[in-house]
């Protein structure tokens, strides 16, 4: 299935799936100025209380389930170890909740460890499988697949305690239903796309990240971003703003699924 199959309109098309780069598109760097403070301590949000939890979707994850104002950001890669330092540091201030799509292969997962393994933990922060490096799955042969993502299984239960089960995100959102059925069998029957997108693959302006958060932070969206690029930790302060004001709660994939069900 096609990363756009979901989506009925162009416009959601082309505003909504603005997530994974493609293949050709540079993906490290590093940040070269220093990300804006957080949002003050009191201003932190809490856990979320009182979710009735829906067990976990054997199949493609789109939004969040049921109804209701809770919102799911989505942060995928970690190519520049300084945006997933910021993210760590960024929760840690504010309360915020994410589910992070980690390849292993990136050193900021490694480097943050001290700061986001606590956060694990307790369960403000939820680590899921994006592949260990992140390629096409669809150009690997099977045992590739599968040593890619196990490896990066093998990397978030070493360094973390975790297995990233049951949710993965496959690199561009590109998958079919080969290995839909063979992500199921290692153990990741959810494979999770998005309903919106910070559109911060690659390098945009801090204030395009702003805008995508307008259009796309909406009760029971999932939405992705990325650790790739700084543009995201100068705005910090701002998408809480509004999620505030638009009075979501942010939760991770695993407040709002039955994970221990698996």
């Amino acid at each position: 299935m096609h990363r756009r199959g979901f989506l009925i309109t162009t416009a959601l098309t082309v505003l909504g799936l603005a997530g994974c780069a493609s293949p050709n598109s540079a993906r490290t760097g590093t940040s070269s100025s220093e990300p804006t403070a957080a949002t003050p301590q009191n201003r932190r949000f809490a856990a979320p209380t009182g979710v009735v939890k829906a067990a976990v979707p054997h199949g493609t994850v789109y939004a969040l389930p049921g109804k209701g104002r809770n919102l799911a950001l989505t942060v995928d890669d970690g190519a520049d170890a300084a945006v997933v330092a910021a993210y760590a540091k960024f929760c840690a201030d504010t309360g915020m909740r994410i589910t992070c799509f980690v390849n292993g292969v990136n050193r900021g997962w490694t480097d943050s460890r001290p700061v986001l393994a606590p956060m694990v933990e307790s369960g403000q922060v939820f680590l899921a499988n994006h592949t260990w490096s992140h390629p096409d799955l669809r150009a690997l042969t099977s045992v590739q697949v599968s040593d890619q993502v196990t490896r990066n299984e093998k990397f978030l239960r070493s360094t973390y305690g975790v297995s990233g089960r049951p949710f993965l995100r496959p690199p561009f959102g590109y998958y079919n239903a080969a290995l839909a059925r063979q992500l199921s069998d290692l153990g990741y029957p959810a494979i999770t796309m998005w309903l919106g997108s910070l559109s911060d693959a690659s390098v945009i302006a801090p204030e395009r990240v702003v805008f995508h958060a307008k259009q796309w932070f909406l009760p029971q969206h999932l939405v992705i971003g990325h650790a790739n690029h700084p543009a995201v930790t100068h705005v910090y302060g701002q998408l809480v703003d509004i999620i505030r004001e638009r009075n979501l709660r942010p939760v991770t994939l695993a407040d709002v699924f039955d994970v221990t069900a698996q």
